[in-house]
């Protein structure tokens, strides 16, 4: 995958203050970050969320909030009213919330008789569901009742009435039915996806939510499986009884959303956007996307102050709630949306694999493999979406970032793969507004979603990899430099010819198991039509869309691409 072609830059770099030097290859490139970012910088702001459970408007998003705030003035950012025409500038956005926010501050879960809680807050900070009120500073001592199944249907006969109703499932399904209308004062629910490995990791426990109820002021303890399995054993002794104890803030305040950017010198109105989201009390999830991008601004602004980088587009770094933030990056201001030409969301970017599983991967925008994934491409567990024909916009981007990644990639040991798309996080309203759009993620993690997510399980080094290639990405493209055009185009006619060899052989596989031959024939069509148009798009790196060189180089490599699958599709 590795490409050693030269490439000339529209930016310079400052040895001294008499000396000046062209970056003259991606190799430069990648050196002067790889100089300037630091892994466990990255880290360092990483264990500062991590330590906060976060949620709009609440305190430990707030903080988180104010945290990168203040690395970027350090780094030379100035608060957009200030700036007086400086190309560095950040604002922070306040709006009003609908709902109030949530705190969970401490909790106890205790078996009457028992000398010690089978779960603590201390240790099992995601036992309290979000949304759950305080019990009575004395806490509050109730007989369990345990549900056999998840169907609130066969509980008519079940007596919940001033009880604590426990089940196998999902709290919110549970306080719906047993504490708003069968009159139950709790809820003690366990569920967790097996991918958590709960009887392996027998204490985490993924948070949940139950609607927030004004009217009982009610609450609900997610349990981790061996908590669950204590009081499933206690039960089969006769009537268990356990004393709760919540303490939760429930309060009005403003969410927050941070914004930096290092304005374009000459088409400043076209942007690369980076999203990182602050909700989610985790480390990997996502306090690393926070981290990193605060790393890459940092290093972006440094490069800027040098004189290194002096980008023709502007670059932007976004922090605030999940896909809501980005949203409305993307659609509150008209001119803006015409402007923003690619998004790239960090979430989970920081595992370290060794321990969490899974993998580096790279979501890709919607293309064929999201129709008919085969071969090397998998889904991960996270789960694939629908995804219809319309859906596909070809474009570089896929192509372009993994290349880059792989470039990061060439020299250590870090893995790089792609998962087809499956929605989920801040590449989605990029998607929607039909700008190109990507996730860098890991997936599997054994802990993923749960309160044993914290800063041992994430890598600086992981850290390192994902900024350094981002932050290249975005430097490259936001330069315009026609060259690196035609450096893309390259890319994507070797890809196409790839990809096309791939589906090609899984096709005639298929037609030799039974499979229909108009069917496979309409893959490689697709695939062909995909990296053809994808090719078409590359006319907006360089700021001069009319280039007759590159609109050339275009037609050409669209025919030989297109002749390569002709062939193909005359041989199946």
């Amino acid at each position: 995958m590795r490409l050693h072609l030269f490439i000339i830059f529209s930016f310079l770099f400052f040895a001294n203050p008499t000396f000046s030097q062209k970056i003259t290859s991606l190799d430069n490139l990648f050196s002067e970050i790889r100089k300037e970012y630091s892994g466990e910088t990255a880290l360092a702001t990483t264990a500062y969320v991590g330590q906060r459970w976060r949620l709009p408007g609440n305190k430990g998003f707030n903080e988180s909030i104010y945290y990168v705030r203040d690395i970027l003035e350090k780094a030379g950012f100035v608060e957009e009213t200030k700036a007086n025409g400086g190309s560095l500038i950040y604002r922070l956005e306040r709006r009003s919330m609908l709902r109030p926010t949530w705190d969970p501050i401490n909790a106890s879960l205790q078996i009457v008789g028992d000398d010690t809680p089978i779960l603590q807050f201390s240790s099992n900070r995601n036992m309290i569901t979000i949304n759950s009120y305080s019990t009575p500073a004395e806490g509050v001592t109730a007989e369990v009742v345990f549900l056999n199944n998840c169907n609130p249907g066969e509980w008519k006969e079940v007596d919940l009435k001033g009880k604590i109703a426990f089940g196998e499932c999902h709290c919110g399904r549970i306080f719906e039915e047993a504490v708003k209308k069968r009159g139950a004062i709790g809820v003690l629910g366990y569920r967790i996806p097996h991918f958590n490995q709960p009887e392996k990791y027998t204490h985490s426990i993924p948070f949940t939510s139950i609607s927030l109820d004004t009217i009982r002021q009610s609450w609900a303890i997610n349990l981790s499986f061996e908590a669950k399995e204590a009081l499933k054993k206690r039960l089969e002794n006769g009537t268990v009884r356990v004393k709760v104890n919540i303490e939760t803030k429930i309060y009005k305040e403003e969410e927050l959303t941070l914004v930096a950017e290092i304005k374009g010198s000459t088409n400043k109105e076209e942007r690369f956007v980076f999203s990182a989201h602050i909700q989610e009390p985790g480390a990997n999830d996502n306090a690393s996307g926070v981290g990193c991008l605060a790393e890459m601004a940092r290093v972006a602004a440094k490069l800027t102050q040098s004189n290194r980088l002096k980008p023709n587009r502007t670059l932007t770094f976004l922090w605030g709630d999940e896909i809501r933030s980005t949203y409305r990056f993307v659609t509150e201001d008209e001119s803006r949306l015409k402007g923003i030409k690619w998004g790239v969301s960090l979430d989970m970017v920081g595992e370290n694999t060794a321990v969490t599983g899974g993998t580096f991967l790279i979501e890709k925008m919607p293309d064929p493999s999201a129709l008919w994934t085969r071969g090397e491409d998998k889904h991960s567990e996270w789960g694939a979406s629908e995804v219809k024909r319309e859906a596909l916009k070809p474009h570089y981007f896929n192509d372009y970032i993994l290349d880059m990644c792989l470039r990061q990639a060439a020299d250590n040991d870090w893995v790089v793969n792609t998962n087809p798309y499956e929605g989920g996080s801040d590449h989605v309203p990029f998607l929607r507004a039909d700008i190109p759009g990507l996730l860098l993620w890991h997936f599997t993690d054994v802990f993923y979603h749960t309160d044993a997510d914290r800063i041992d399980k994430v890598s600086p080094q992981t850290l390192f990899n994902v900024g350094v290639s981002a932050l290249a990405s975005a430097i490259n493209l936001v330069a315009a430099d026609k060259t690196q055009a035609l450096r893309v185009l390259k890319l994507l006619e070797k890809e196409a010819k790839k990809r096309l060899d791939v589906e090609f052989k899984l096709s005639k596989e298929a037609i030799a198991k039974g499979k229909s031959r108009e069917e496979e024939l309409e893959i490689i069509k697709t695939w062909s039509w995909w990296y053809s148009e994808s090719v078409a798009k590359v006319v907006d790196i360089p700021l001069d869309l009319g280039n007759a060189k590159l609109k050339k180089q275009i037609k050409k490599t669209q025919k030989t691409i297109q002749r390569y699958a002709s062939k193909k599709i005359a041989e199946l």
